[in-house]
């Protein structure tokens, strides 16, 4: 079975739309310890939202993943991974974080916990529910 996951993207540097007009691209970038831990636990055709951070703060598309992770080829280091991952479309309306914040179902979120990390996991029910909000 398939896992979720949320991905954050800084969109001045790489954003969603950037994604869905390059169809797939690699995701790297990531040195936190946590989200790396989390990163090599995302498999091949596990489904990402993906995050806009900044000035948006919003849930804006979803991808699926089409790798397993694999070393940073740009790295030297062995413990830096990527995964390649494919745009599947935009959110019906973005979703933003003061708004995840205020779904009692969704405070345990490591969203709204953990609101620095850049790589984490998305339980069956946070997922429908942010793609609930997505569709109001």
């Amino acid at each position: 079975m398939a896992n979720k996951w949320l991905f954050k993207s800084d969109p001045e540097h790489y954003s969603f739309q950037d994604l869905a007009r390059d169809g797939k691209a690699v995701w790297d970038g990531i040195s936190n310890n946590l989200a790396l831990k989390n990163l090599r636990d995302v498999h091949r055709g596990d489904e990402v939202m993906i995050y806009h951070s900044g000035k948006e703060r919003a849930v804006v598309g979803l991808a699926e993943v089409l790798s397993n992770p694999y070393p940073d080829p740009k790295k030297k280091e062995m413990t830096l991974v990527v995964v390649d991952i494919a745009a599947r479309g935009a959110v019906p309306r973005p979703v933003g974080l003061d708004e995840i914040k205020k779904q009692a179902e969704l405070k345990d979120f490591d969203l709204v916990r953990l609101p620095r990390l850049s790589v984490m996991p998305v339980s069956d029910k946070q997922w429908k529910a942010v793609l609930t909000l997505a569709k109001r």
